[in-house]
């Protein structure tokens, strides 16, 4: 069985940094693309940043430079560098990946989400 498992958020004061982690785990043939998304209180689910299998990355305009996704395809593992860290970035954030089994059957995965407050 395949999960993501996130680490890495917390309570960081405004201008701060913090970085996420995903690992991937289990019965994996292959992971495609990988992202990150959060969800602010009252608020749908939006994408921070995706980066693909051979590296190309795509951001949220509001990211604005302050953020940067990179993943390790050795460790199944996805980061996200957030620096200038404001109010605004508080929010759960979801690790997200396009995984295909053993099985060769071939999905989309979620993690169980990671908090990051950012206080002002």
């Amino acid at each position: 069985q395949v999960q993501l498992v996130e680490s890495g958020g917390g309570l960081v004061q405004a201008g701060g940094s913090l970085r996420l982690s995903c690992a991937a785990s289990g019965s994996i043939f292959s992971i495609n693309a990988m992202g990150w998304y959060r969800q602010a209180p009252g608020n749908q689910r939006e994408l921070v940043a995706a980066i693909t299998g051979g590296g190309s990355t795509n951001y949220a305009d509001y990211v604005k430079g302050g953020f940067s996704i990179s993943r390790d395809n050795a460790k199944n593992t996805v980061y996200l560098q957030m620096s200038s860290l404001n109010p605004e970035d508080t929010a759960v954030y979801y690790c997200n990946a396009g995984i295909r089994d053993s099985s060769y059957y071939r999905r989309d995965y979620w993690g169980q989400g990671t908090q990051v407050t950012v206080s002002s």
